[in-house]
């Protein structure tokens, strides 16, 4: 079965650009993982923590098709970072346009199932 990949680039938390090939339908935090990019993804896409938490271009957040739910929204108000333009990369998935995409993993990670 063919199975259609684009390109998409992380940004680490060191400023580097890891280029990732990504496979429709796929989650961002599945594309990170395959491809090596330091995202934890601590309770493995079931949105119980903020540790699969990216950071997209304004531009490029416009192109989700998908908005957050509140269960994610409460979850990235945990997270380290957020931004008007953060996403669980767990709940985001790979769509064709997003071609050539660059997100940004946040600096530090902030796991919502441990208290502060």
């Amino acid at each position: 079965m063919f199975s259609f990949s684009i390109t998409i680039y992380f940004v680490d938390r060191d400023g580097d650009t890891i280029e990732a090939k990504a496979a429709v339908g796929s989650s961002f935090l599945d594309v990170a993982i395959n491809n090596d990019v330091e995202v934890e993804g601590a309770c493995e896409g079931t949105l119980a923590c903020s540790t699969c938490h990216l950071i997209f271009k304004q531009q490029d957040y416009d192109k989700i098709p998908e908005k957050p739910t509140d269960e994610e929204l409460d979850m990235l108000d945990l997270a380290y970072g957020l931004t008007d333009t953060s996403r669980l990369g767990c709940q985001v998935l790979v769509t064709k346009d997003m071609d050539g995409l660059v997100v940004e993993v946040p600096a530090a990670v902030a796991d919502a199932r441990e208290p502060s």
